[in-house]
């Protein structure tokens, strides 16, 4: 056995990776590996690529550029022109990110599940009561992005992005093994609610919630970062256009993106959890007769 395939049985032991991941100063070290990513010396840069490599199938081939600054030009890299292919079908919400498919289904109660056997309050994750009933008989799918993946997020349909809620909370690991472990962890996490007006008027919300070494959340549509420096809830009042398949920002590194849609949509077939989805891909589709408003 290689040294690597060692390392990695030690780390994916589900007690090891807890410990190593979740009980640790987690605000701190998120803070410092933020400061240490985006250092720009070759040496660093080198060596903390070839430790990423080691431990993830990182993947360059896509990415628009070659070569990299420092390990945080590589996390929120850039793909190729056409790499990610969006869906044209108007009745589709295409996936807003390359991810794994977590928990998803039917919003029957006020609660959806974090992972089998464990549910939350959508009320606890949204701090708004008119969006939860707003949702109430809709669907939602939890997205996960690991560390390998390409981190920036699009806009799953032609709309306009109408709100943000940026609300303030911790950084533990949204790994399943985090998931089973710790209840209600996205709404203890760092996150982001933003409301995505589509073109036949449904309104749309998108979670970005952040995670260990997730320390910013970078979105076009303010002229802030999102961080864990801030405290509380912070709301941003919107109007920007948005095109389906349009860049709408980043994460610093790999995390969560929860996407809830209201009654008339269904989730598509190929939504199965443990699913690979890459965005641009159909991830929900409208029922009915579809006309834009």
């Amino acid at each position: 056995m290689s040294l690597r395939s060692a390392l990695l049985n030690v780390f994916l032991r589900e007690d090891v990776n807890f410990l190593l991941t979740n009980r640790i100063p987690r605000r701190l070290v998120t803070h410092w590996f933020g400061w240490f990513s985006k250092i720009e010396q070759p040496l660093i840069r080198d060596l903390s690529l070839a430790a990423w490599r080691a431990f993830a199938d990182l993947r360059l081939h896509e990415a628009q550029k070659s070569s990299f600054t420092s390990l945080h030009d590589c996390f929120i890299r850039e793909l190729k022109p056409a790499a990610r292919p969006i869906d044209p079908d108007a009745r589709v919400l295409a996936s807003p990110c390359d991810a794994l498919v977590g928990a998803s289904g039917s919003i029957d109660t006020g609660r959806v599940l974090q992972i089998k056997g464990l549910s939350y309050a959508l009320q606890d994750l949204l701090h708004d009561d008119a969006l939860v009933a707003h949702y109430r008989g809709g669907v939602y799918v939890t997205l996960r992005l690991t560390a390998n993946m390409y981190h920036r997020f699009h806009a799953p349909d032609d709309g306009r992005i109408e709100r943000v809620t940026s609300i303030s909370g911790d950084t533990w690991n949204v790994n399943p093994i985090a998931l089973r472990r710790i209840e209600n962890l996205f709404c203890r996490n760092e996150r982001a609610v933003m409301r995505l007006r589509v073109q036949d008027g449904a309104l749309i919300t998108m979670v970005p919630v952040a995670a260990i070494l997730v320390a910013s959340l970078r979105l076009h549509c303010l002229h802030t970062v999102l961080s864990t420096r801030h405290r509380g809830a912070r709301e941003f009042r919107c109007d920007t256009p948005v095109s389906r398949g349009e860049e709408l920002g980043w994460f610093e590194h790999g995390s969560t993106i929860i996407v809830f849609a209201p009654p008339g949509f269904t989730l598509c077939a190929s939504v199965i959890e443990g699913a690979t989805i890459r965005m641009g891909q159909r991830l929900m589709e409208r029922r009915g007769p579809f006309s834009v408003s």
